[in-house]
Formats: structure tokens, sequence, C-alpha cells
């Protein structure tokens, strides 16, 4: 191991001292003498029984040392993978994003093969409904209440917990004797801790990837497999179900969460927890956690742009079913009306995470934030099947916004509240959109559905253009020396 004496490999070395005089040099007639001619290292000097003749130069002209001739250019180093590339070479990212993608089919999978069993347990439609319902409902009460877990434990510990829990509670849900009020419980359970896991796992990868492109361009790898498993996962659980009986597919989702846990446990690193235990219980750190994140104005401004916009945007597909019958298109239509704006989502994340540069997706953020509900107006006219499908899909690119908000909700977000932040996120993000949902489909008993999903764009657009403003005031260098100072406080205090 070198010490501090040993110089590196490629520094020169420092001239040998006078007493370790090298053999006296030929003094050429008109040119410099020795004593100022630098000499070369002593690692290169020969050997006194290897003297090489000294190269004979035309009178008048110095001897260059080697030590100053020109070096010769090394060959071109091979150019290092660049965008999504460069965060697939990420060893531990690509399990993270194998786990991910496990436990997200599974996921789908079991919410059909749950509400199918249900239906057959029951024949009731509304429990069936109930069963997706219990998938959004939960995800508030755990990720407020469970939050400090995302920075009290070590991350990898958390998630493979996670993905253990969830595995124990689908097998649960096997067994014959469980009954329909066990199956909902357990299901929401689940849906409880998919919130702490998710948040963990954002939080995460902030260590993996780091904090700057690499961290946003992973975050959006992920988005784009969620958007994709929603049109993949319901073919493939069709398709199982068509084999297989809801019990045996659930059978599949079981697997799925324990090869995710498999792969979290021996494909990412041991690190150690964000925050130790501050003294309190759970409870409380996660409650004064989420205080400390709110009480942010910035970070409170950020986590509302991400909230928001998708509240209104799920108008459109809540009520996908009754304005299809409503234009009088056959029932195959409604596929593409529930699948549009999941490929432009994914189309446009691709798009921006691949051919723009960290400050350009940075400066779409604002103003594709403020016009990406617009295109939901188009069904004032009660558009046709190819109009609604093509506002549909410009609906779904308008989310390619959150790409740069990623970067400024990591860069607002202190690290020892980083996890927690997260899971408050995803929370929220999932809590808003059932929200809107349920809003979207109340206000279709007094309105016609055009005009709702209309209404929701306008509104939404109204409410975007508000945080717009928000986020502007609050960014870096244009809030008041006093705000500043009180969020450095929080800051310091959080720990």
């Amino acid at each position: 191991m070198p010490n501090d004496r040993s110089a590196p490999a490629d520094t020169p070395r420092t001239p040998t001292a006078p007493d370790a005089v090298a053999p006296a040099v030929p003094v050429v007639p008109g040119a410099p003498t020795p004593d100022a001619v630098t000499r070369a290292p002593d690692a290169v000097t020969p050997a006194p029984d290897a003297v090489t003749p000294a190269p004979v130069h035309p009178p008048g002209v110095a001897a260059v040392p080697e030590a100053l001739a020109p070096a010769v250019p090394d060959a071109p180093a091979p150019a290092a993978p660049r965008g999504y590339r460069a965060v697939f070479a990420v060893a531990e990212f690509r399990a993270v994003f194998a786990a991910h993608l496990f436990s997200l089919l599974g996921v789908v999978v079991s919410e059909l093969a749950l509400t199918v069993l249900v239906y057959d347990l029951t024949g009731s439609p509304l429990l069936s409904a109930l069963t997706f319902a219990l998938g959004l409902l939960p995800y508030l009460i755990g990720g407020t209440l469970f939050a400090g877990v995302a920075d009290r434990y070590p991350a990898r510990r958390v998630l493979v917990v996670c993905d253990l829990l969830c595995a124990a509670c689908v097998a649960v849900m096997l067994v014959p004797a469980t009954p329909v009020a066990g199956l909902l419980a357990l299901r929401c359970l689940v849906a409880a801790i998919a919130p702490v896991f998710t948040g963990t796992r954002m939080a995460a990868l902030t260590d993996i990837l780091g904090e700057g492109d690499l961290y946003v361009l992973g975050r959006s790898l992920l988005r784009i497999v969620s958007q994709s498993a929603m049109l993949i996962g319901f073919g493939a659980g069709g398709v199982l179900l068509t084999v297989l009986s809801p019990r045996g597919a659930i059978t599949v989702t079981a697997v799925t969460f324990l090869a995710s846990a498999a792969l979290l446990r021996f494909g990412t690193r041991a690190r150690p927890a964000r925050s130790g235990d501050g003294g309190g219980t759970l409870l409380k750190e996660s409650l004064a956690g989420a205080r400390l994140i709110l009480g942010d104005r910035r970070v409170r401004a950020l986590m509302l742009l991400f909230w928001v916009p998708p509240m209104f945007v799920v108008a459109p597909e809540a009520l996908a079913a009754p304005y299809a019958d409503a234009i009088g298109v056959p029932s195959a239509a409604l596929g593409l009306l529930l699948c549009s704006m999941a490929v432009g989502h994914i189309g446009a994340e691709l798009f921006v995470g691949s051919a723009l540069s960290p400050r350009n997706r940075s400066r779409i953020v604002l103003p594709v934030a403020a016009v990406g509900l617009l295109p939901l107006v188009v069904y004032a006219v009660r558009p046709g099947l190819p109009l609604a499908v093509a506002a549909l899909a410009l609906a779904g690119a308008g989310a390619a916004y959150v790409i740069g908000l990623d970067q400024w909700f990591v860069d607002a977000v202190p690290e020892e509240l980083r996890g927690r932040a997260m899971t408050l996120l995803t929370a929220g993000l999932m809590t808003v959109q059932g929200l809107g949902m349920a809003l979207a489909g109340l206000a279709a008993e007094f309105f016609p559905v055009h005009q709702v999903v209309a209404g929701s764009g306008i509104l939404g657009t109204v409410c975007t253009l508000l945080l717009v403003a928000e986020v502007r005031a609050t960014a870096p260098g244009r809030m008041s020396d006093t705000e500043g100072r009180d969020r450095a406080d929080r800051h310091v205090t959080s720990g």
C-alpha cells in the first residue's frame, strides 16, 4: 500500500541531490552549459554499464531533455455511455429495475385476479370494484404513518422486508378458508406497504445513481415501466386467467414478490440509514417529517406540482366507459381510450429523457406543466374516437415535465428527510388520483361526461398556473432573505 512519501507513477520525481551527479554531458559549441540544462529524472538515467551514445546535435542547437519533449497522445478512450444507456451501465440499478418489473407485474396481475376471485365468491359488482379502490385509499395512511421507516432503517433492509411482507399477504390470500373480508383487509395491507417501498426505493436511487442526471433518467425509466405495466400487465393477467384459476394467478404474484426481494438483497449494496433513531416512536418521527416537508414553502410547491395535474388528468380514464357509450363506439374502442394516455406519456418521456440535455429538461418543466391539461378541453365539442384518442395522447405527453421536476425536488429536499419526502410524495400522488377519479364520477352524475372532462382540463389548468407562479416565486435566489434563513433552520433542525 503506498504511503504518503511515495509519489504517483505519473508524477515526475524531484531532481537528485547534488552529491548524486550523473556523468558529465559533453558541451556542444554554442549550446547552454550543463548547469543550464534540466536533467531528466533519475528513473530514466542509463545505468553505467549500459551507456547509450549521446545524440549528435547540430552546432548551436541545444539538446532537448526527454522530459520536455512533446508527449505522444494516447489512443482515444472509448466513449462513456450516455443517456439511458449510462443508467443501465450501473449494475445496482439493473437489479433495482428488474425487481421493479417483477413486483409491478405481480401487483397488476394480483389486482385483476383478486377482483375476479372476490366476484366469484360474492357475485357482488360493488365488492369487486371495491377491490380496485382499496389499492389506492390506504396509500395515504401508509405513506403518512410509516414514512419514517424509509430514513430510520437501512434502505436495502426496508425494501427486502416490504417485499417479503407482501409475499406473505398474498400467500394468506391463497388459503381457501380466507373470508372475503380477510381478502380485502390483506389487499389494504399490501397497499399500505406500497408507498413505503416506493419512497424508500426512490431515495435509494440517489445513493445508487447520485443526485444528478443519472438519478433523473433512472426515475424516468421506472415510470416508463409503470406505464407499460398498465398496458402489458392487464393483458398478461387476462391470459393467465384463461389457463389458471384466480388463486393460481395470485400464486404467480407471490413468486414475483420473492424474486424482487432476492434481486434487491443480492443485487444492491448495504448502506447505513439516513437518520438514526431519534428517540421517538416511528409514528411521531413520521408525522414530524411530514410537518417539516410540507412546512417548507419550496418543497411544498414542488410536491403540489407533482400532485395537481394528475388529479385532473385521470378524469377521461375514469369516464372512458360512459364516454364510449355516449359517442356510440363499439366496446373494443374502450381499450384505445384507456391506453392512449399511457402511450403518449411513454413516448414523450423517452424523447425528453434521450434527446434533451438536463438544462433543457429543466427549462420545459413549467411551460409544459402549464399547458399539459389543455388537450382535454377538446372534449367540450364531444369529439369522436380519433380526435379523443389524439387529445388523450397529447395529455399523456404533457406528463413529461416530471423529468425535470424530479431534479428540482431532489435538490430541494435535505438528505436526512429524503426517504420520508419520497414516501409522502408517492402516497399523495396515488391518493389524489383516486380522489380525482371519484370526483369525476360524482360530477358525471349531474353533467354530461364530455363536459366533465373538458371542465377538468380547464379547472386543472387554472390550478396548475397558480402552482407554476408559486414554484417560480420559490426558485433559489428569488425567496426573501427571511424565508431562506427559515428554510435553512428547518433543514438544520430536521436531523
